[in-house]
């Protein structure tokens, strides 16, 4: 234990006028330290009297007050002030001291007389009114920090120290008057004497917390003299790292800290005039150090709660202090994200509008595990991020800041320093709303919308999209109506989708994209729906819109590569971060691109919470995955040379394989109902088996619901660009899709790819005159819809729009006006159009066993000379449905086709030669019967009468 001194306070014997001597020189002492301690700046105008500020102060300061009375050497302490600083120990003794120290209080308390005690008793009565308050608040705070006198860190007596300085010199004389006004100096000695415990017990201190989550250094041992207070000014290095941008915690030196002295308050405010920080009713203004930084020392034992008034030239910022706010994100997020397992990553990446620790603001949150500093730059900070460094999260590679008073509107980029300490200024790669192209700024935002789609997303799970009809109408939206927003667009586009019988959309790249002529097929902006037609808000207006019409919502979705826009992904904190850092592997060939690398797993993380954010956020119900192909090959586009075998010696992309396996998994896992489709040209084995199937080339599946079918398009397409005529040599190509069918679930898609880049729209690939061409498309269409397979046709095309598609102009909707001469021309077949989807959703034989062999059967698939091809679809009972095409521009009269002879008798359906599609009305009106005549392998037969270029359906009657 350490020893006692000899005496605790002045010698009984000494005179009172001895006693007065030695508080007067106590007074001088202190105030010197207070004067050392003091800022260089003047205290405001409105600053409170050292009586008031000490009546006033909260328990924390009073407390400090009290023991840095009473932890001053013996010698120099009046009986006043120790009889003050005795009276706050006595109330906290009884349940702190140490067992030996309890013991010698109780004998120096035995050992004086009644008369001592009685004289204590009135030193208790005559305290000031703010001395009642210090007592009072002792005890309190006593029970919030469990703290004995003799416990207190150094730096707590160098503040009470600073405190009693400068704002209770005028308390102190008054208690001094008090308590030795009648009374006797050995009294009062006595009550000192009671101090003396409090003092040997003092120890090493604890390292103690600030408001930012920093602790202060443990103080060394304390004997007798307090700590010189420190200096609250930055030091040379940290100015340095903030001023150069580098700083990767800022928080650990701006801001309120407890330091020796006080609290270290630290402003960094470039072009600010001056700062005063408001804690309460106290104002303190920071001293100017120069290059934006201020800073003060405030007379406090713990970090309050203030405010800052920042002046600029001719107006005053009143605002919280970015610096005094723990993180905003918790371990758990920074761990999933370290492990790329965040399937959430929009909710804790990117800008958020939220209330953090009661104040109102937004939390701003990037990715850049390569960048010396990032700085959060914007319209809040006129575009200069100096000001707003974020600070590093850990190994994570995030970098975080909460910025009280911003809200929603605000535009801001990432200003990130390169480890080559050069700037770049960047678009979070999660801002969920972008400025309008061609500006690039990403906009604070939250979402407002209710949706009101219940009844649809409760029913889309209950029926498989491979086991339902699905007829999918290609839009791109700023060119389906030039000119209108996303609430414009859900005002007509769901009624003209319902009415032509269409099950869902399929919306060209939402994505934000800088260039327009892209068609949304180089993104910028993976989570910002494009700001050419409206907010976010608005785009969920329109999925919600569709979804009340009873239309599915599919959407485009570009994980294959990105441009490289110098304020967007491309080597975003200075070095390839996004992109393969092999620039075999990053760059693509054919777009001038830069392709994702799929082996990171914070970019795979990136990519698959994309997928779940489109669906979950807004309702997306399907993706429609652009480019696969270009993801699933090393040598893609590439020839020997460019390309570098994987770790098998093969040309497979395992990452990209990797990656499409786990954003299927955790997109079906966690969105029910949905479905996602590949873009996939090749043979690739197993686009839509389970990712946990493995198939012979011992890969597993890689997990999609569809595919879609190039093989069928590009033959299907060629065979009806010839000529009749030539037809019987190309026969094979409407065939052969039959070969494959069931080796995938398919989509047959009749895409935009189709009908740009000197491709001429549909009708126009058709061979013949104006009447032949219509023809050739009706039966091309109706074969179309009646093939195994989901059924995609792109925007214009279901009215034989005769012109190239371009984004700036859009479908020519014209060609339907009643003035116009051939209007009735494209209206046939846009009824035509109408008419193939409404029996199509009222006949399960063409989409229940789309994926089953057994959902159909050749009647005649060689009948060359004549250009006829008839088939059967079946429904899971056993319904038929009957679809014969003649694609010879003559008519067929009594054509003998095999049939099932359990069918009775056959009606016709749909046939698209009938005068109302435009056709010749080559019909079959009454019920056709089977004969007995066997033919085509079958027992039975039909005589059909067969119209030039055109398709019937037939079922039974």
């Amino acid at each position: 234990m350490t020893p006692r001194p000899t005496s605790s306070g002045s010698d009984p014997k000494t005179p009172k006028k001895t006693a007065e001597e030695m508080a007067g020189k106590a007074a001088k002492t202190v105030k010197k330290v207070a004067e050392k301690a003091v800022a260089p700046k003047k205290a405001p105008a409105t600053r409170k009297t050292p009586e008031k500020a000490v009546a006033e102060q909260p328990a924390a300061k009073k407390t400090a007050a009290k023991k840095a009375v009473a932890k001053k050497a013996a010698p120099e302490k009046t009986a006043a002030a120790k009889a003050a600083a005795g009276k706050a120990v006595a109330k906290k003794a009884a349940a702190k001291k140490a067992a030996p120290e309890k013991a010698a209080a109780r004998k120096v308390a035995a050992g004086e007389g009644a008369a001592k005690k009685t004289a204590a008793k009135k030193v208790v009565t005559a305290k000031t009114p703010a001395e009642k308050a210090i007592a009072k608040k002792a005890v309190a705070k006593k029970a919030a920090v469990k703290k004995t006198v003799a416990e207190e860190p150094v730096a707590e007596q160098a503040v009470a120290e600073r405190a009693v300085a400068a704002k209770a010199v005028t308390t102190r004389a008054a208690a001094k008057k008090a308590a030795t006004a009648g009374k006797k100096a050995a009294p009062a000695k006595a009550a000192a004497k009671k101090t003396a415990p409090a003092k040997t017990a003092v120890k090493k201190a604890p390292a103690r917390k600030a408001a930012a989550g920093k602790a202060v250094p443990e103080t060394a041992s304390v004997g007798t003299t307090a700590p010189e207070a420190v200096s609250p000014a930055l030091d040379a290095g940290d100015r340095e790292r903030l001023l150069s941008g580098t700083h990767h915690d800022p928080h650990t030196v701006l801001g309120a800290h407890l330091v020796p002295g006080g609290v270290a308050l630290r402003v960094f405010r470039p072009y600010a005039l001056a700062v005063t920080v408001v804690a309460g009713e106290e104002r303190t203004e920071l001293h100017d150090d120069g290059d934006g930084f201020f800073s003060g020392l405030l007379p406090l034992d713990e970090v309050p709660a203030y405010r800052l008034l920042v002046t600029y030239e001719g107006t005053v910022q009143d605002t919280e202090d970015a610096y005094a706010f723990l993180p905003t994100l918790g371990e758990l997020d920074l761990h999933l994200i370290g492990e790329g397992r965040h399937e959430q990553l929009w909710t804790v990446l990117g800008a958020h509008p939220m209330t953090h620790q009661g104040v109102a603001g937004t939390r701003f949150s990037v990715w850049a595990p390569n960048a010396r500093g990032v700085h959060v730059a914007g319209t809040f900070n006129f575009w200069d991020g100096t000001g707003h460094p974020m600070r590093s999260l850990g190994s994570s590679g995030v970098w975080e800041l909460f910025l009280p008073g911003v809200g929603e509107g605000e535009l801001y980029k990432f200003q990130i320093t390169r480890p080559d300490g050069s700037k770049t200024l960047r678009a979070d790669p999660l801002a969920r709303r972008t400025e309008t192209p061609p500006n690039t700024s990403s906009v604070v935002t939250a979402s407002h919308h209710e949706w009101r789609d219940e009844e649809w997303i409760a029913r889309r799970a209950e029926l498989t999209a491979h086991q339902a009809p699905f007829s999918v109408y290609e839009v791109h939206l700023p060119s389906w109506r030039p000119g209108l927003t996303y609430r414009q667009l859900a005002e007509q586009l769901p009624e003209y989708v319902r009415d032509l019988g269409f099950t869902h959309v399929e919306l060209m790249p939402i994505a934000e994209h800088p260039f327009g002529g892209s068609w949304g097929y180089q993104v910028t902006g993976f989570y910002a729906p494009t700001a050419r037609l409206g907010t976010p808000d608005d785009f969920k207006y329109l999925v919600d819109a569709l979804h009340q019409a009873g239309i599915g919502v599919l959407m485009d979705w570009v994980p294959a590569h990105f441009p490289r826009d110098d304020w967007a992904l491309a080597e975003f904190d200075g070095r390839p971060l996004y992109e393969h850092e092999d620039p075999l592997r990053s760059a693509h060939p054919d777009w001038g691109t830069l392709e994702f690398d799929y082996g990171r797993r914070e970019v795979r993380n990136f990519l698959v919470a994309n997928a779940v954010y489109w669906c979950e956020e807004f309702h997306i119900d399907g993706l429609r995955v652009d480019a696969v192909a270009s993801m699933l090959y090393l040598d893609y586009s590439r020839e020997p040379g460019q390309w570098v075998p994987n770790e098998h010696g093969g040309r497979e992309n395992l990452d990209a394989v990797a990656f499409l396996q786990e954003m299927n998994a955790t997109v079906y896992r966690r969105v029910p109902g949905v479905v996602t489709i590949a873009e996939e040209s090749t043979a690739w084995d197993g686009v839509t088996r389970a990712t946990h199937h493995r198939g012979p080339g011992g890969f597993g599946g890689l997990g999609f619901g569809l595919k879609w079918n190039m093989g069928w398009m590009h033959d299907s397409l060629d065979y009806m660009s010839h000529e009749p005529v030539y037809r019987k040599y190309h026969h094979n190509e409407m065939t052969f899709s039959m070969v494959y069918a069931y080796s995938e679930n398919y989509v047959l898609p009749i895409s935009h790819d189709e009908v740009v880049h000197g491709k001429g729209s549909l009708v126009s690939k058709m061979p013949g005159d104006w009447w032949q061409q219509r023809a050739n498309l009706r039966a091309y269409l109706a074969f179309m819809w009646a093939h195994p397979g989901k059924q995609l046709l792109f925007m214009g095309q279901e009215f034989a729009q005769g012109a190239e598609w371009s984004e700036a102009r859009g479908p020519d909707w014209w060609l339907l006006d009643a003035g116009y001469g051939a209007a009735a021309d494209h209206r046939g077949v846009q009824d035509l159009v109408r008419d193939l989807n409404i029996v199509y959703r009222h006949t399960p034989a063409l989409w229940r066993q789309d994926t089953d062999p057994a959902g159909f059967e050749w009647i005649v698939g060689d009948a060359a000379e004549d250009n006829v091809f008839a088939f059967l679809r079946f429904d899971a009972d056993g319904s038929p449905l009957l679809a014969v095409s003649n694609l010879s521009p003559v008519v067929r009269q009594d054509y003998r086709l095999g049939a099932p002879d359990d069918v009775p008798a056959w009606h016709e359906t749909l046939n698209t030669d009938i005068g109302k599609y435009g056709g010749g009305d080559v019909t079959n009106p009454d019920v056709i019967k089977p004969e007995p005549q066997g033919w085509h392998g079958r027992p039975a037969s039909i005589r059909l009468t067969l119209p030039p270029l055109a398709t019937i359906w037939l079922r039974p009657a």
